[in-house]
């Protein structure tokens, strides 16, 4: 290349560099969103050091004290921002409680949705927040989700310091035991569904799958089945003899068979029988999740205990699951006897339009702030949350705004350190304009 050919590529480049910039600077905001994002980048040094001290408190469900101390700090934080704040004992469903923050304006009334607890217990050797580099940092929680309650936090923030928090109806839910809930789950999540009353958006601050570009608008509920089988028992040689039947392993095959057969090609709906434990004798502990068993390979099996979940898009899938189960259940082998029996579970967060509508609220404030689009996560990616709980009862529900990175529920556990001031922004956006187009 010559070197007047050299100095014109040049000059082309240096021109369009403008363009290429201004096409990544925010547009579409008003002044006091401006001021918002602002704020957010400023302060987000602030974030971090919070997150890190949030991080470094053992907060396994369990670890009831742990959880009460996060919220300690939390509670602190709102009622800067003018928040009233209760924390809701929970020892009766043997769980730390949870902290519901009230800040009262004029509707709409918009529930955020966040918990305090992880699943790492005080004797895990996972404990400490750990900077992995400039744009990333390991921990217990970091990204599920103390993560998202200091996205949530920062949020607020800025639409305090931009003067549009006054005017504002919030309710902050941050939940003691989403990771292993209380039983019974209906008195553990009485104090959020009390929350949610009258809210006309639900907005939930977990991670997600980790991408920044997505948001949940769906999710599948959950609950987990025990099958119980019995038979009689005897010498191998008369298994299927008048006398003695098919026994009680073979049962529980032709049960979960039966299962894969009549529902597994359904949309959506999965089912899997997680721990099985068959013999002369069987028995699962009360969480389902260790076995013991005897028997001999020369003696009928008289007793099998499967147990397992199911997840469902609707309501209305669970029922029909819970039907055909229960009917194939009942239809025993000559000799045999069985029963299932499903526990509380979560609910779904089903498809709805107020959910989509709000995506695209979202996903439009993305796009002002200069950040791309954001799509919908497929609801089979998505697993139960405590949103799901409201989902009856709030016309719009969105979720998974909060912290994004890899390997959660892991020992390497990282956030995305360089999300954080992004969710924290498109989140204050949201709800600035939420509490201006839903009144």
């Amino acid at each position: 290349m010559c070197a007047s050919a050299t100095v014109q590529a040049l000059l082309i480049a240096v021109c369009a560099l403008p363009i290429v910039l201004a096409a990544a600077q925010p547009k579409g905001l008003t002044a006091a969103e401006r001021a918002m994002a602002g704020f957010i980048d400023e302060h987000n040094d602030d974030a971090i050091a919070l997150l890190a001290r949030v991080v470094d408190i053992n907060s396994g469900t369990m670890n009831l004290d742990g959880v009460r101390a996060v919220g300690d700090v939390f509670r602190v934080e709102l009622e800067r921002l003018g928040f009233v704040v209760e924390w809701i004992d929970q020892s009766a469903v043997g769980r730390a409680g949870h902290l519901i923050a009230r800040h009262p304006g004029p509707d709409p009334k918009l529930l955020l949705i966040g918990h305090l607890d992880t699943v790492f217990e005080r004797d895990n050797p996972f404990q400490r927040f750990e900077r992995v580099d400039a744009a990333s940092a390991r921990g217990p929680g970091v990204m599920d989700m103390k993560g998202g309650d200091v996205i949530m936090l920062q949020a607020l923030r800025a639409l305090d310091a931009a003067g549009e928090l006054r005017s504002m109806n919030i309710v902050v839910a941050l939940m003691g035991d989403e990771e292993e809930p209380g039983h019974p789950r209906a008195v553990a999540r009485a104090p959020l569904v009390e929350a949610a009353t009258g809210a006309a958006a639900a907005i939930g601050f977990e991670n997600g799958d980790g991408d920044p570009q997505h948001a949940i608008t769906a999710r599948r509920g959950t609950t987990s089945w025990e099958l119980r089988v019995s038979a009689r028992s005897g010498h191998s040689s008369q298994i299927f003899s008048e006398e003695l039947g098919a026994g009680a392993v073979f049962e529980a095959a032709r049960i979960i068979d039966a299962f894969r057969t009549r529902l597994a090609s359904e949309p959506h709906l999965t089912f899997n029988p997680g721990l099985i434990v068959g013999g002369t004798a069987a028995d699962v502990d009360a969480a389902g999740a260790h076995g013991s068993s005897a028997g001999k390979n020369n003696v009928i099996a008289s007793d099998v205990r499967v147990v397992g979940d199911l997840r469902a898009l609707t309501v209305e899938q669970f029922a029909h699951a819970r039907q055909v189960m229960t009917e194939i259940v009942r239809e025993s082998l000559p000799g045999a006897r069985a029963t299932i029996a499903f526990d509380e579970g979560y609910p779904p967060l089903a498809p709805a339009e107020g959910n989509e509508s709000l995506l695209a609220i979202y996903g439009q404030a993305s796009r002002d702030l200069g950040f791309p689009a954001v799509t919908a996560v497929s609801p089979d990616r998505a697993g139960a949350a405590d949103v799901s709980f409201v989902a009856s009862q709030v016309p719009r529900v969105l979720d998974a705004i909060g912290m994004k990175g890899h390997d959660d529920h892991s020992a390497s556990e990282t956030a995305d350190l360089s999300s954080l001031p992004v969710q924290a922004k498109r989140a204050a956006v949201l709800l600035h304009r939420l509490s201006r187009t839903l009144r």
